[in-house]
């Protein structure tokens, strides 16, 4: 990447490849905080063995509320003084090019990337330089959403899978939990660029299999599904008191795409304290009420391929340990 940076709908046009920092917190170099086996994303990408997740550090986002903060809100212009895990590694293209090997070699099911989109020059420059040296997994683009068109047109033919958040319908609650009011415009384009290029849902077995019967999402419903090969998985996570919201994200994702996308249904939102001091009403749980409310509404609009979370993930921590080595 040269020039100023225009990669994002920030547009901040900070010169990253000079060293400055972006928006995003990282200039030009590529930080990973972590590249491991992940057992914790949805079965279909999880399967037996684990996702091969790789960790990007910074983002273009930078929710209040954010779950991974250790590697997402610090800056990178000098890691001793950035914020960020110190037993994060930079990495050139190359050396991206074999941390993807090695999670390959290890027994990933896909190549995961996490918070990708300040990187994606970088990024294909290492897919590239993989799948000449052997790579063959299914590629996961995991984003929050705030993705411009141009830059994911970069990665047309080398994504296989697209897993972006749908944060918000309602642009004041984007700006004030996201600093983004554009934010539900924004997903809504770079939605539509993801599911041209990829499709409807493919898995390892079939064209097209459910997770639950086609009678209609159910709760408590327990299918062993194989696992996606390409396609477009959103994920919706509920926040405390945006039930209203949440029932607009859906409609959104279920008039506009029906059943040829899948959508994760989340309640595992884990308040942040130290960063709530002026958001209290995001510093407790999700209730079993609004998150049952959320699915029954999944229900009634007839969302079938879908995945929710029920008994006590509410009550786990879903955030890797960032302090730990976890680099193969």
């Amino acid at each position: 990447m040269s020039g100023l940076c225009t990669l994002c709908p920030r547009s901040c046009k900070s010169n990253r490849s000079s060293g400055s920092v972006g928006f995003c917190g990282v200039s030009n170099d590529i930080y990973v905080a972590r590249a491991s086996l992940h057992l914790w994303e949805e079965p279909c990408l999880s399967g037996a063995d684990g996702s091969g997740t790789v960790f990007f550090m910074g983002c273009n986002l930078k929710c209040v509320y954010c779950q991974n903060h250790k590697i997402a809100l610090g800056t990178a212009g000098d890691m001793k003084n950035s914020g960020f895990p110190l037993k994060g590694k930079i990495l050139t293209p190359s050396g991206l090019c074999q941390v993807f090997l090695r999670l390959q070699q290890a027994g990933a099911h896909n190549i995961n990337l996490v918070t990708p989109s300040h990187y994606v020059p970088q990024i294909r420059e290492a897919l590239l330089m993989a799948r000449e040296n052997g790579l063959t997994l299914p590629i996961v683009y995991n984003s929050s959403g705030y993705d411009l068109p141009d830059t994911l047109r970069l990665l047309d033919g080398l994504v296989d899978i697209y897993m972006p958040d749908f944060k918000y319908m309602s642009p004041s609650l984007a700006a004030r939990y996201s600093h983004a009011a554009d934010y539900p415009e924004i997903a809504k384009t770079a939605l539509a660029e993801m599911y041209r290029q990829v499709g409807a849902p493919v898995f390892m077995d079939s064209p097209l299999t459910r997770l639950f019967p086609q009678t209609g999402l159910q709760k408590g419903a327990s299918v062993s599904e194989p696992l996606m090969t390409r396609g477009v998985l959103v994920r919706y996570l509920l926040l405390p008191g945006c039930l209203k919201d949440g029932k607009a994200v859906l409609e959104y994702l279920y008039t506009t795409y029906g059943n040829n996308i899948y959508i994760s249904i989340m309640n595992q939102y884990t308040p942040q304290p130290s960063q709530l001091d002026d958001y209290p009403e995001l510093n407790r749980r999700v209730t079993t009420y609004e998150y049952n409310a959320l699915v029954d509404y999944a229900l009634s609009l007839g969302i079938e391929n879908a995945y929710i979370q029920e008994g006590k993930t509410a009550e786990e921590s879903f955030i890797p340990d960032f302090e730990d080595s976890g680099f193969l």
